[in-house]
């Protein structure tokens, strides 16, 4: 079994007008779709580049009638950096949310945690703060932690993410964490690394934006490689959610030409939604599973 587009790809977001943060170099990167509570459909991305400060990085939003609908409504900057809070000035990144119990849940980077908020309408989010009245969850092992994405299975959430660190062994990795509140998590282990994957990438980070499905039975990784007009990513199946292979391909069931992409479902049907080959928006496909 492997994922495979299944038809015409359709324009959702373009490259957002952030008015006195706006650059030419600006560009929506890692980003989650989902729906909201009133049925809208929601769209944030980390737009990179811009002129906010620190590391250059916010979060954006677009809201659409209909998953099919193109070009989705800009709704302005949804979210930036809070350093009173610990937050890196301009490092936010990669946010991905989930509903469950009721509630929105909204997991993100800060340039060097995962961080929670959460929702009740799926359009407007809070930070939960900890005991150090902070909205970390985790941070490490490795440098530049990011690109969370959670998967709840039979009760515990599975948080993967990714790092990367020189002249570590690997240098990039799929980590995962798993919890049963969302508050407290696990050591992380390494589920995914190394193999074929580690040639085809960009200084040698080739485990970003790590996205796992749950698919009769098994989990297919995402794992994304490379950006850009030669984007890249692999996937791998596997019958347990914590391993995919490290520095083995024996998992690896093929790759697709898209860059961060996400999986979603509506109506019983599956979508894939990834970047734009320019890197100035964001698209949609629908995608099938064959044997």
């Amino acid at each position: 079994m492997q994922p495979q587009l299944s038809g015409d790809w359709w324009q959702v977001a373009g490259d957002p007008d952030l008015g006195q943060y706006t650059t030419a170099e600006q560009q929506p990167v890692d980003f989650a779709v989902w729906q909201a509570e009133d049925g809208s459909w929601q769209l944030w991305s980390c737009i990179r580049h811009t002129a906010c400060g620190g590391q250059t990085r916010l979060l954006y939003r677009w809201e659409g009638a209909d998953l099919r609908q193109k070009h989705w409504e800009p709704r302005g900057i949804a979210m930036e950096a809070q350093v009173d809070l610990g937050e890196t000035d301009g490092g936010l990144q990669a946010p991905h949310v989930i509903k469950d119990n009721g509630i929105y849940y909204m997991f993100y980077g800060d340039w060097n945690r995962i961080c929670l908020a959460r929702s009740t309408d799926g359009k407007s989010f809070e930070r939960v703060l900890g005991k150090n009245n902070q909205p970390d969850l985790f941070s490490g092992p490795y440098e530049n932690t990011r690109d969370a994405m959670v998967l709840k299975v039979d009760g515990v959430y599975y948080c993967y993410y990714t790092g990367n660190k020189t002249n570590a062994q690997p240098a990039a990795a799929v980590f995962c964490r798993t919890s049963a509140d969302l508050m407290e998590w696990s050591d992380p282990i390494v589920v995914c690394a190394g193999g074929a994957a580690t040639g085809e990438t960009w200084a040698g980070v080739d485990c970003e934006c790590p996205f796992v499905v749950a698919i009769n039975g098994r989990y297919c990784l995402f794992r994304n490689q490379r950006y850009g007009l030669d984007n890249l990513n692999t996937q791998y199946i596997s019958p347990d959610p914590l391993n995919f292979g490290v520095d083995d391909d024996g998992l690896c069931v093929g790759t697709l030409p898209v860059a961060a992409p996400e999986i979603i479902v509506d109506k019983g049907r599956y979508y894939i939604a990834a970047l734009l080959p320019d890197l100035k928006g964001v698209r949609i496909a629908p995608l099938d599973w064959v044997n």
